[in-house]
């Protein structure tokens, strides 16, 4: 088994059914091997938009996975990528990547450095042997916490190399964790918005998230209170519900 066959196994045990590649990535067969569907796509921001829209319509129960070419096939899906961090849509990137013998070497580029920006998390990996834990740190800042696309650079030489089979037997799935408000403080913003002279609520795609549709309709209703949705957070309250006011622009 080789590095890349070794990556598809790990993405197969999180529930990855389908993977956008532009030729030619090494994932492209290894997933296709571990029955990772491959979508195969002509633009780097085109693949990137069809992983955020998979993201978005599971509400994150689904992550998009993207593995896009080297060099000018990772530099063009930036603008994709900028705008799944805007909107804080959980997606799994891997660039392709030059063999470590070329890092630091002019004008090598390294999708780790220059996403850094524009991801909750990028991070790199130096030996094969660490494919499972670099892995498991990306689909953990995937489920856990504020959302946002992740992305995990993999040397071509790493890919390609030999690995034990042990490796991809001892990984185990990533359990979601989720964080709940302390009970004082979500009492204390009760009462200041039902003290509230015209209050409004304002709801994101966190609502959609978090699966909290019928909760927040459920309290709308008691309190009486006008719910606006962000442009995210579109379909997270009925919109011909009297209490709607519809979804603000910006």
């Amino acid at each position: 088994m080789i590095g890349a066959d070794l990556v598809a196994r790990i993405l197969k045990q999180e529930g990855v059914d389908f993977m956008g590649v532009i030729p030619f990535n090494s994932l492209e067969e290894a997933g296709a091997k571990a029955g990772i569907r491959p979508l195969i796509f002509r633009q780097e921001r085109v693949g990137v938009n069809l992983a955020d829209g998979y993201s978005r319509i599971t509400n994150g129960r689904k992550t998009g996975v993207f593995a896009m070419q080297a060099g000018p096939g990772a530099e063009n899906a930036f603008a994709g990528v900028a705008t799944a961090y805007a909107d804080s849509v959980p997606i799994l990137l891997l660039p392709a990547s030059s063999p470590r013998s070329r890092h630091g070497v002019h004008p090598t580029f390294r999708p780790s450095e220059t996403y850094s920006s524009i991801t909750k998390w990028a991070g790199s990996v130096s030996v094969a042997d660490s494919i499972p834990e670099m892995l498991r740190r990306a689909f953990s800042q995937l489920r856990m916490g504020r959302p946002g696309p992740v992305l995990l650079e993999i040397p071509s030489d790493i890919l390609r190399e030999e690995v034990s089979e042990g490796l991809g037997n001892s990984y185990s799935r990533v359990v979601s964790r989720r964080s709940a408000g302390d009970p004082q403080d979500i009492k204390t913003a009760a009462k200041m918005l039902l003290g509230a002279q015209r209050p409004i609520i304002q709801a994101g795609q966190g609502v959609l998230y978090a699966e909290g549709s019928e909760k927040l309709k459920k309290i709308a209703e008691l309190s009486g209170i006008p719910v606006m949705t962000t442009m995210a957070g579109k379909s997270s309250f009925p919109e011909n519900h009297p209490l709607s006011l519809g979804t603000r622009s910006s």
